[in-house]
């Protein structure tokens, strides 16, 4: 980060109150595309797409040197099924059928994936008509099961990427996803989990987006305060259903071709095609432009947890820690873990500001290495962001009645150490 694109970001946030954030109420007629790796910086990245949040599309310039469209591409542009199912055949992945509704989304199986593609290949010889309905493999974390193979290599645009610092840290979970579905395979409209960002890029097929700037979702709601399962579906314009839906405005729409990679904002909810048979990599991703959204999203999710069961307040032994419980369930984070998560950001970032050499601790510490190519000055940006949510954090009566004084560190002495070492780094 240079001294410009950190001066940028610090007036920003100094002035920023919190979300939501973006084009907010205001519709979008079109999406930015970026031509040129040679000419595209990390810094014309941070200012003009992250800070105000707003989408753009890569070409496929950005994705040429990528091990997977090499290998699981056929020279006329299909999935190659003979090396998929050579390299990952007897691997497990996670199915998930478009043709049935379950609750607000889609029933998932657990396949082989040679089962999966001898499925589609069933389906391309019937004119994607199958009695098992349209599968679409979604969500398989190929990153995690095979780690040594040349699949893809991040882009620095998405390299200060928090979520997978934090779950490879823990050894836990990670958001690194690879998804194939046939033609006609469909995820329905969702924003995207903890309303982190998302990068998808197409290794081969085409796909068609209808995004939504954050605040156009409202209008989309049904009488009870839900959003819908399918934007597109005839009863949204049942004003008995949908009052609001005459007000809303038409959806951005993104056609990504082969080798593009579409960038989705914080909380830009959106619902998404395969127009042919199709292999993409998606990561979720939170950095210091939006872990302020991410707390935001935090505390509405325990409010509204609370209010589910706030009939129970008075008799229920420990009920804001069944709260937190509930909420971990649904999100996959508690107030807790995200302390923890903030906790880890913050002791990578202080350790590059204190050790200038971080490189040769690399092959242990990969994100540290990452840290430090991005600079000092990104370090300490981070920090700042940190510091601020922390502070929030810390502040909240819901995270008091958890007794963060008896975690390790306490969260008043993680703040005095983060904010000592951004003094320090700016001296």
């Amino acid at each position: 980060m240079d001294r410009d694109t950190f001066a940028c970001a610090t007036k920003f946030f100094r002035d920023y109150s919190g979300p939501p954030r973006g084009a907010s109420c205001q519709p979008h007629d079109h999406v930015d595309y970026i031509e040129k790796p040679e000419t595209f910086t990390y810094a014309d990245f941070f200012k003009d797409y992250l800070i105000p949040n707003d989408p753009c599309v890569f070409s496929a310039k950005f994705t040429e040197g990528w091990g997977s469209r090499r290998n699981w591409v056929t020279p006329d542009g299909k999935p190659n099924f003979d090396y998929l199912l050579r390299t990952f055949g007897e691997a497990v992945v996670p199915v998930a059928n478009c043709d049935v509704k379950e609750y607000n989304s889609n029933p998932k199986e657990q396949l082989k994936l040679k089962e999966y593609i001898s499925y589609w290949k069933e389906h391309i010889k019937k004119n994607y008509r199958s009695p098992r309905g349209c599968l679409y493999l979604k969500d398989w974390h190929l990153h995690r099961a095979f780690p040594e193979q040349d699949v893809y290599t991040i882009p620095i645009y998405f390299s200060s990427d928090w979520l997978n610092e934090y779950w490879d840290a823990i050894k836990v979970d990670d958001y690194r996803f690879v998804y194939m579905g046939p033609k006609g395979s469909w995820t329905p409209f969702h924003a995207d989990v903890f309303r982190s960002y998302s990068w998808s890029a197409n290794i081969c097929g085409k796909k068609k987006w209808l995004i939504f700037p954050p605040g156009q979702e409202e209008n989309l709601r049904d009488r009870h305060g839900h959003l819908p399962f399918d934007i597109t579906a005839p009863e949204l314009k049942k004003s008995n259903i949908y009052p609001r839906y005459a007000q809303s405005t038409a959806p951005v729409e993104i056609i990504q071709e082969a080798g593009e990679i579409v960038f989705i904002p914080s909380g830009w909810h959106h619902q998404v095609y395969n127009l042919e048979d199709t292999i993409s990599i998606n990561h979720n991703w939170v950095n210091g432009c939006n872990v302020a959204i991410m707390w935001s999203f935090l505390q509405d999710e325990l409010a509204a947890v609370q209010r589910e069961i706030r009939e129970w307040r008075e008799t229920m032994e420990d009920w804001h820690l069944q709260c937190q419980v509930l909420m971990k369930s649904y999100t996959g984070i508690d107030y807790k873990e995200f302390y923890n998560f903030l906790k880890i950001i913050a002791e990578n970032r202080i350790f590059v500001l204190e050790n200038h050499h971080p490189e040769e601790d690399a092959s242990k510490h990969c994100y540290r290495a990452a840290i430090s190519g991005l600079g000092m000055l990104h370090a300490v940006f981070d920090l700042k962001r940190t510091a601020k949510v922390l502070t929030s954090l810390n502040a909240n009566e819901d995270f008091k009645k958890l007794k963060p004084e008896s975690f390790t560190p306490p969260p008043h002495a993680l703040l005095h150490r983060l904010k000592a070492a951004i003094d320090t780094a700016l001296l």
